[in-house]
């Protein structure tokens, strides 16, 4: 079978030829891969960043993002059946702490878990892949055209999960509502493909949500913030420190952009009692000067909660495939316009590129019935 595979540390990803994976254990699962959404970190790997191949192995078949299709099940599979649409989880745990014990390998204790595509495990930019059940999540058929976008939003629903939980287990008001995100005011700072998923699932439980970034009105990403009900609030026009005085206090910030200086600095736009959920990791270590006595000031004083959230449990991956049908039901093909450029898995080249202002989220075609969209 074809696949794309890198040699970590170098730029020297490319097409190659490996063995098809077959079903060998009762609990194996079996798919055809459809479509593999590209990100950030599947760019930095192809630049010669953070990625280990497996064990014994010069290289790595990279993807994380995958939407598939059963072809074959063990004997004891009950989840999924030949020809259903199914994703697989990303994380696979240690083996020897309680969390990874639990599956969830998101929460891992020692740090040495292996993820799919990127750190010790052949990811999913192939035609065909194997795991085993404890993976899989089926997909409704009607979602196929979008579950591409399940994984990178498993990354909002796990931050905006703890957030919550966060509230409702300290705030002797938040049990009055059965939703304590509704009409919250709520900003999303970095609108790529993360950052409007996070807003699309805040949108779903009636959340008002303000959309950060430094990007025209015009361009494709706020027209789609707009497109679900968001506000867009040009970084460059209003700054972090007036955000509240432009629109209001802010119950929650969910952070996706990435940038060190703005993560800290967003913590002037958090209102009292405010959670502020970071899920960008910033690149390079060069030093940031912060007011830390300032910082640590309103953070006490306004009884505000920071916190980290990285990767998803399968909790996640089944809350985002549930959010990705209530999404459609209620906005219809503007969320698959979410996806817009798609490449064959032959033009590596182009769907590692970027394309400009009108990109939001790109992805690898492993099963095309015409031509490549580019672009």
């Amino acid at each position: 079978m074809k696949a794309l595979a890198l040699q970590p540390g170098t730029t020297n990803l490319r097409l190659v030829d490996r063995p098809e994976p077959t079903v060998t254990a009762d609990d194996d699962v079996k798919l055809q891969v459809i479509r593999v959404g590209i990100c950030g970190t599947d760019r930095e790997e192809a630049a010669g960043g953070r990625a280990k191949a497996p064990d014994g192995a010069r290289e790595l078949v990279v993807g994380h993002e995958m939407l598939g299709r059963v072809v074959e099940v063990g004997k004891t599979v009950t989840r999924v059946k030949p020809g259903d649409c199914a994703v697989f989880t990303v994380r696979r745990g240690c083996g020897r702490c309680l969390p990874c014990a639990m599956n969830r390998s998101d929460m891992c204790e020692t740090g040495d878990y292996r993820e799919r595509g990127i750190w010790g495990l052949d990811g999913y930019q192939a035609q065909f892949v194997v795991d085993r059940e404890q993976y899989v999540v089926r997909v409704p058929p009607a979602l196929e055209p979008i579950a591409v976008l399940t994984e990178p939003l498993t990354i909002a629903e796990k931050a905006i999960d703890e957030a919550v939980r966060l509230q409702v287990g300290r705030l002797p008001d938040a049990t009055v509502s059965p939703n304590w995100l509704y009409r919250r005011r709520c900003l999303v700072a970095g609108l790529g493909p993360v950052g409007l998923l996070a807003a699309m699932a805040l949108r779903l439980r009636g959340a008002e949500v303000l959309g950060l970034d430094v990007v025209d009105a015009a361009t494709a990403r706020p027209r789609w913030l707009e497109g679900i009900g968001g506000r867009y609030v040009d970084g460059r026009q209003v700054p972090t420190d007036k955000v509240d005085d432009h629109f209001g206090q802010v119950d929650l910030i969910l952070e996706a952009a990435g940038i060190a200086a703005l993560e800290f600095n967003l913590l002037d736009a958090l209102g009292v009692n405010g959670v502020y959920a970071l899920t960008g990791i910033p690149g390079g270590d060069s030093p940031l000067q912060i007011s830390g006595a300032e910082l640590i000031r309103q953070l006490v004083l306004d009884n505000q909660v920071m916190i980290g959230s990285v990767n998803a449990a399968r909790g996640h991956f089944e809350q985002a495939v549930e959010d990705l049908e209530r999404a459609q039901q209620q906005w219809g093909d503007h969320v698959a316009a979410l996806i817009t450029n798609r490449h064959r898995f032959d033009d590596v080249g182009g769907a590692l590129a970027h394309h400009g202002v009108g990109e939001i989220k790109v992805v690898v075609e492993w099963q095309t019935g015409g031509e490549t969209v580019r672009g």
